[in-house]
């Protein structure tokens, strides 16, 4: 499959943003993740438990074998794919994905060897507690801090969203563990007996994005909010976020969820979307292929169908710019590619990994 050439000028724009939509691999049923390894080899995962490779613009037909099984029920599946900052090196991989039965299971963080063929060593380095009955709001995106400890979104459980505010619980969390899965010295709750040593920030919905500024080391995260009130965080050791205690959504039956939108000592989001778009996959641009976006966060949609680009001011977020939307696609992920060029995951069975290149 091929899309042809879109151009897209942008309002109040110095130079037109023109650009290419290219379908790399398609038939993929619903890419969650896509990760880019130093050697320019591309790693996409399928929701239902499959490790794809592309390599020279190729999707190989036969998927990465020893990926552990997974609970490919509801929203769960396979989730993440994070190589480690030393891949070049240690060739180790990191997944995300939901692990269990539909009556009790959780989101599960595993390392493992990866020769460019199978996956061996598999440790599992994270499993969620207490395990939660159903198959939604795992979170499960994962970001690597420079000290190469391992931060790791998660959902609420849907039904026990009250955990979000409960410290003895991981659910409604951000986690981080080291790279062997063992507790890091400096987490803000180590020591206390009423909490969950791995929490590093708490009062989450059900985190969908999560990444690291490497120029200051600032973690930015969004979450889906219920009906309304889908937020971006900038992320703070020990900082409670707010959820259910504050929100700007409503419950899907429209019942109000709690009437305060903002409460002394909960974090305000940087800025939330209501109706919601849904945020799935984000990303930080940085890159040279498209000047007009640098230093801007991108958030691929399932809902509202689109990009949006968010200047960024001072790691503060500025104007807000839809784009892509004429794919009229669910976008799980948006990655950079080593080119400055962006990859982009339709959600969908079949779904295609989409490239977008400047219109030189």
């Amino acid at each position: 499959m091929r899309i042809a050439a879109l151009l897209l000028f942008v309002s109040g724009a110095a130079a037109a943003a023109d650009y290419r939509v290219t379908a790399i691999a398609d038939g993929l049923d619903h890419p969650w993740s896509l990760a880019t390894l130093p050697d320019g080899r591309v790693l996409v995962t399928e929701r239902p438990g499959r490790l794809r490779v592309i390599e020279n613009g190729t999707l190989r037909a036969e998927p990465v074998s020893g990926v552990p099984a997974v609970l490919a029920h509801g929203q769960g599946g396979l989730f993440d794919v994070l190589p480690d900052a030393g891949f070049a090196q240690n060739h180790t991989l990191y997944l995300s994905f939901a692990a269990g039965s539909r009556e009790a299971n959780a989101t599960n963080v595993i390392s493992a060897r990866f020769d460019g063929v199978a996956l061996s060593d598999v440790k599992t380095l994270f499993s969620a507690r207490p395990l939660k009955k159903g198959a939604v709001h795992f979170g499960a995106r994962m970001a690597q801090l420079a000290d190469g400890s391992l931060v790791i979104g998660l959902g609420d459980g849907f039904a026990l969203r009250e955990e979000a505010q409960n410290i003895s619980s991981h659910l409604g969390k951000l986690v981080r563990i080291n790279r062997d899965g063992s507790v890091p010295a400096d987490n803000p709750f180590v020591g206390r007996a009423d909490a969950l040593p791995e929490i590093y920030s708490f009062g989450h919905r059900n985190v969908q994005g999560l990444l690291v500024d490497p120029s200051d080391g600032t973690i930015y995260a969004h979450e889906h909010g219920p009906r309304g009130g889908d937020e971006i965080n900038r992320i703070r050791p020990g900082r409670n976020y707010g959820w259910p205690l504050v929100t700007y959504g409503l419950d899907y039956s429209g019942a109000v969820v709690t009437p305060y939108t903002e409460r002394p000592g909960l974090e305000p989001p940087l800025l939330h979307w209501t109706p919601s778009i849904a945020p799935a996959g984000f990303a930080l641009y940085r890159g040279a292929a498209f000047p007009q976006w640098r230093d801007s966060l991108l958030v691929s949609a399932l809902a509202a169908r689109q990009v949006r680009r968010i200047a960024l001011h001072g790691g503060d977020p500025g104007t807000q710019e839809v784009l892509f939307a004429e794919l009229g696609q669910r976008l799980r992920d948006v990655r950079v590619a080593a080119d400055g060029g962006l990859y982009l995951l339709t959600d969908a069975n079949p779904g295609a990994v989409l490239k977008i290149d400047p219109v030189r």
